[in-house]
């Protein structure tokens, strides 16, 4: 199982009281399903405008839905979603691979420290960085065009 997100945009002129029908019917779907269903809610603020117009609505009411399941339970979550009449627009994408790469370059970093820990004596600083060597000629003042060179 893996963890999915998906947001979705329900029509504006939708009554409050049809739209939690639908979202009690997605986790019920979802639930029948084996999915673990984590939330579903709708975005504080109510109604948010959009980016672009979408079947002549300028406006519309985001859903955010995560929740564990297998590929084939989201394919009939999508399904549903693109042929319900109140839904404009709807993304899905998987969330589990961000927490998985993010833990393993935690655990390569927290290594590479422990090694330069056991490598530096106890108490004394790190060796300073290197600095650049000027080349000699970077000290002289430069030669003014027409005027021959001193030295």
């Amino acid at each position: 199982m893996r963890i999915y997100e998906s947001l979705f945009i329900i029509k504006p002129d939708v009554p409050e009281e049809e739209v939690a029908q639908r979202l009690d019917a997605l986790k019920t779907h979802l639930a029948n399903s084996g999915a673990t269903v984590d939330k579903v809610e709708p975005w504080a603020g109510g109604k948010r405008k959009l980016a672009y117009r979408i079947d002549k609505y300028r406006e519309g009411l985001y859903v955010l839905a995560q929740f564990s399941a297998g590929p084939e339970v989201v394919k009939e979550f999508e399904r549903r979603l693109r042929v319900s009449d109140v839904v404009l627009k709807f993304l899905t994408g998987r969330i589990d691979e961000t927490p998985k790469r993010l833990e393993k370059r935690k655990k390569e970093r927290d290594k590479r420290a422990a090694r330069r820990a056991a490598s530096a004596p106890a108490g004394l600083p790190g060796p300073a960085p290197a600095q650049p060597a000027m080349p000699p000629h970077a000290t002289e003042a430069p030669a003014m065009p027409g005027m021959p060179k001193e030295g």
